[in-house]
């Protein structure tokens, strides 16, 4: 299964990555929306991590997006800015999970579950 990771901080794209790799998922990684745009386009993956404070815009004006171009894509946004309304907007916008950082391996196998089911 193909993962994409949309993400500005390196150290969590690597550490997902790991994580996720030791599940055998195949996993990209990319630190701006421009580049996840480029990235979907290319090879639209299964399931997206997605950080919300990203340097071209808020991850969660991009699920719509998603959503709307790859529609069997599962969203998981994960975001330090962990608020009711965040989880509200993000949940209302189409998010399949919310994670809020810092999160555990635990939390990751979870989610990932919990959509492939």
């Amino acid at each position: 299964m193909k993962v994409l990771i949309i993400d500005d901080e390196l150290d969590i794209c690597y550490l997902l990555s790991g994580i996720l790799k030791q599940q055998h998922y195949s996993t990209r990684y990319v630190t701006s929306l421009s580049d996840a745009e480029i990235a979907l386009k290319n090879d639209p993956p299964s399931i997206i991590f997605l950080d919300n404070h990203l340097p071209d815009g808020l991850g969660i004006d991009f699920i719509q997006f998603i959503k709307s171009r790859y529609p069997v894509s599962k969203i998981i946004m994960i975001t330090a800015h962990d608020s009711p309304a965040e989880h509200r907007k993000a949940y209302a916008e189409g998010v399949d999970v919310f994670i809020p950082k810092p999160f555990t391996k635990e939390k990751i196998y979870s989610a990932i579950n919990e959509i492939t089911a």
